[in-house]
């Protein structure tokens, strides 16, 4: 299977296993580059989601030490074939395409472990990851939008906000749950420990 996307195109593929090798690979690839810098690599987005449909480009996220100094890494990641997209709206992100606006292969964003971004990419996918129902309502309304706006992505994506929105907040409370339980667990063994 192919990976690549004309720009500001919507075009859906079936989930491919070959995905995740293709992450893989460009994630060595990406830690050759950077060495240590690169502090973690998280494969994010649709295709990073067992048998979700998605457009197929490969979305990476590098953790890096320092946004303030990530810009460092502009022409390291240009020669790799990455394009630098210094217009982006989104905070807390550098942001990179590879491949030409005709097909687009890889969206590459360095950020900082704490900030919002990466929090909400990792929240988003890992609850569609385990929460089936939310899959396929997100499935049915990707597939909806892309036909509505096949040659259109921004629209294709603000069409997806409420529900992408929802879904982190759901996430963000089950996590506050579990987190609550944990400090509820250590407490009551720090208690009958004798602590």
């Amino acid at each position: 299977m192919m990976i690549g996307l004309a720009r500001g195109t919507v075009q859906l593929e079936q989930y491919g296993p070959e995905w995740k090798i293709l992450f893989e690979r460009e994630a060595a690839l990406l830690r050759s580059a950077m060495g240590v810098a690169a502090q973690h690599i998280e494969h994010v987005g649709s295709t990073a989601i067992e048998n979700m449909p998605a457009k197929p480009i490969i979305d990476l996220v590098v953790v890096v030490g320092s946004l303030k100094e990530a810009g460092v890494w502009i022409p390291t990641l240009e020669a790799l074939g990455y394009e630098h997209r210094a217009n982006d709206t989104v905070a807390d992100r550098l942001f990179f395409a590879k491949g030409p606006p005709s097909q687009r292969t890889h969206h590459l964003s360095l950020t900082e472990s704490r900030s919002k971004f990466y929090a909400e990419k990792l929240l988003f996918r890992d609850y569609l990851r385990s929460h089936r129902q939310a899959f396929e309502e997100y499935v049915e309304l990707k597939q909806q939008l892309a036909q509505r706006y096949a040659k259109d992505r921004n629209s294709y994506t603000d069409g997806k906000r409420s529900f992408v929105e929802q879904i982190i907040r759901l996430a963000k409370e089950s996590t506050d749950q579990l987190g609550m339980q944990a400090i509820l667990l250590n407490e009551r063994h720090f208690r009958s420990s004798g602590g």
